[in-house]
Parts: C-alpha cells; structure tokens; sequence
C-alpha cells in the first residue's frame, strides 16, 4: 500500500497503509469469490453477444422517430436473454431508474387495482411517485389505486407472514425492492427474491411479481426474471451501463408486459416501434459489455471499505463477509459532521470536481437534504464511485460503485482522513 500510494496527492500515513493493508489480506478470499463470479456474468454475457451475431452495424443509431433501428432492436434482445426474461425495453427516453419504474407502474395499473410493497417502503423518489409521500395530483394514490405496504422485520428482513396477511387475491402487483435504499436493511438475495415470489405465486399465480432491480444487476449469477419475477426495471447509468452509458433506463420481462409498458412510454398503438437512439447504441453496448467486470470492481471496492471501517469502529453493512445483493455500502457515522467530512474525503479524491466540496441540498424526490459526494464523467452515475446521504438520523453515509477498486482504496483512505481531521484534529493518520 505504502509503495503504490508513493505519488500520491493525498498525504501518507503509515498506520493506515497498515490497516488497509492487513484489510485487503484478510478480504483476499472474498475477493476470488468475486473474480469468479466476474467470469461467470462475463461468460453469460459473450454468450449473448455471440447469439445474436453482434456487429460494427449495429453501433449506428437512429434520429427522429427511429425507425428501424437495428441497433437498438439487438440491444433489446441482449437484455432480454443476459436478463432472463422475454423481452425488454433499453430506451435514452427513460431518464433514470425511476422514471422506467413510474413508467411500468402507470402502465400495468389502474383505478381500483392494488399495489403491494413486500419489503417496507420503497426508496424516497418512488414514494412520492406512489402518494405516500408530497401532494402530486399524477401519482398513484391520486389516480384511484390502493397502496399497502408489508414491514420489515426487526432485523430488517422480509417477512413471510406479513405478506401472507396482506397479499391476497385483490393485489394486481407486488413491488420488491432489491436494494437498500436509503435505509439500514439488507439488500435482498437472489434466494430472497426467489422465494418471495414462489410465496406469491402460491396466494394468487395472476399477481404480477415487478422487482426493483437498481443496484442489483450482475451482483450474482442470477437475476430476478431467472426465479420468478414477471418485470424488473433499473437504470443505465447504475450497473448495467458499464460506466459508459451517458443515461438511459430499461426494463425487462414477460412479453405482454413489456409490450404494454412501451404503449406507455411513447403513446398506444406507437409502443416499441419508436424511439430514436442519437449514435449512443455502441456506447450502450460497449457499457453492457464491460457491466460484469465493473460490477465485481465495485463489489470488491464495497467488501473493503467494510472490512476497513469495521476495524476502526463504525458499524457497516453489510459486512465484508455477508452476502451481498447490491453494490451500496453502508457506514453508519455518528453526526452530520461525520457524515459530511465523509463524503468530502471521497469528492477529494474523485477524478472529476476534486476540488468541490459537496453541500447538503434539496434533491428532486426526497423530503430531507442530501449530501452527494460524485466526482464522477457522468452526471449521477452511481457505478462510478459515489457516497451520499440523507441528512437525518440515524446518520449514513450509502457509498457504491468504483470503476476499479484501485480508486475505492484510494478515495477510502482519503475519507478516514477526512474524518480524522474533522473529528480528532490532533489524531495523526
């Protein structure tokens, strides 16, 4: 650690280079456990690329009502299969992750027809999309559908017995979310999701199974429509895209499903066939060829900074040992002073807009200030590397991505710094 970080800018320290040294020595299994799981996303994807004969013509994009876009036509087909599921929309038009999940909302429900969130409340900007939250006369409450939500159990998990009580034949659509949010709950597993959805099919098999799958994409071998799930949506400036992808969202599924969601994101009878992709077609293949190997990247990033601030005292989660379904590290920090020097030890040393240091602020979508820290090429781009947070108790720093784990170390050692030197300023590190 001492020799790679010898021209560095950040100022040196041999107890850290020590502790983050015999960290990444402790982790050296879990770290094979990922490059193992990198070769087996890989395999899956080339297998797809190879399917569907991908060629140079299919890097051209489309302008206009796009038309005939072969591009995006293959880019849909890959999704589908490396996905699991029969279909898929990949569209520029949907702005985020969710935006693409307000779009399948909208789509598949109606005046009268119940929605059910089984694992507690859904991430901030989707509550105000469902009404839970804010006064919007578009969001689904407003339109005349019923909301319910299944709690967490205590120790943050799904529960199987409440969603037996609360799931019935009345629900049209159960919503799982997979990641974290912002919240102190784990990410859920492919196993979770699995048997979720197998406990859902036995109380009503019309019940469309729609997963949340931000943060989740190539965090194992499996994805949510391999096990069960009808839909799942996310964002391509998260996982998939690789880091390259400069926006974008998809979703994928049952056929039928994914047809009607397209009738709702142009117009009815218009759905799949427009869409103009302006030239970014290579840029989202080239992202969604490079996602496995960027996602392990991350995940072994997220395993060490765990393993790091577990050792200095913080409670993280998940642990560097636990099994992970999301890409999102949690730090719990003990005041908004900590959790603002974090986040400005990680911007510090962000290859991008190193020399900003973040404010908390209003965002779109959420009730309290965000602090966010994301020097990153694309704007919001959660696979590079970012932290954030709500500024509200209990005090957690969400931290994700990493482009490679090089950078995670680096921007580690440079955040204990900051806390440091903001916490114990005569603390030498």
């Amino acid at each position: 650690m001492a020799q790679i970080l010898m021209n560095s800018p950040i100022p040196q320290s041999y107890e850290l280079n020590q502790l983050i040294a015999e960290a990444k020595n402790s982790i050296k299994d879990k770290w094979q456990a990922i490059d193992e799981l990198k070769l087996t996303n890989q395999s899956r994807v080339l297998g797809a690329f190879r399917r569907h004969h991908v060629g140079e013509h299919h890097f051209a994009g489309s302008t206009g009502y796009g038309y005939n876009d072969s591009g995006r036509e293959v880019i849909e087909e890959l999704y589908a299969q490396i996905f699991g599921a029969e279909d898929a929309l990949v569209r520029p038009q949907l702005v985020s992750g969710t935006h693409a999940i307000a779009t399948c909302l909208a789509a598949l429900l109606g005046r009268g027809d119940e929605l059910v969130s089984v694992t507690g409340a859904p991430y901030d900007t989707l509550q105000q999309v469902i009404g839970v939250k804010g006064n919007l006369s578009r969001s689904l409450l407003a339109s005349g559908i019923h909301y319910k939500e299944v709690p967490l159990d205590g120790d943050g998990r799904w529960d199987k017995q409440g969603i037996q009580d609360i799931v019935s034949a009345r629900t049209k659509m159960v919503l799982i979310q997979r990641s974290r949010g912002y919240s102190w709950r784990p990410a859920l597993s492919i196993e979770d999701i699995k048997e979720i959805a197998s406990l859902v099919r036995s109380i009503d098999r019309s019940i469309i199974i729609f997963v949340d799958n931000c943060y989740g994409e190539f965090v194992e071998a499996w994805e949510p429509c391999h096990v069960g799930a009808d839909l799942i949506a996310g964002s391509l400036i998260k996982n998939p895209g690789g880091g390259l992808v400069a926006g974008g969202g998809y979703v994928a599924g049952n056929h039928h499903l994914v047809e009607i969601v397209a009738d709702r994101m142009t117009a009815p009878g218009l759905g799949r066939r427009l869409g103009p992709t302006y030239g970014l077609n290579r840029w989202i293949l080239h992202g969604l060829w490079l996602a496995p190997h960027i996602v392990g990247e991350a995940l072994a990033g997220a395993t060490l900074v765990a393993k790091v601030m577990a050792d200095l005292g913080y409670s993280v989660s998940p642990r560097w040992d636990e099994i992970r379904g999301d890409i999102v590290q949690a730090i719990m920090l003990s005041s908004e002073q900590e959790l603002a020097s974090f986040c400005h030890g990680i911007q510090a040393a962000s290859p991008v807009d190193s020399f900003v240091q973040p404010i908390a602020g209003d965002m779109p979508g959420y009730e309290d200030l965000v602090i966010m820290a994301g020097g990153t090429f694309i704007q919001g781009s959660s696979i590079e590397l970012s932290a954030d947070g709500p500024l509200r108790e209990p005090y957690i720093a969400y931290l994700q991505g990493g482009l490679c784990k090089e950078h995670v170390e680096l921007a580690l050692y440079s955040a204990i710094r900051s806390l440091r030197a903001a916490t114990e300023p005569s603390k030498k590190l």
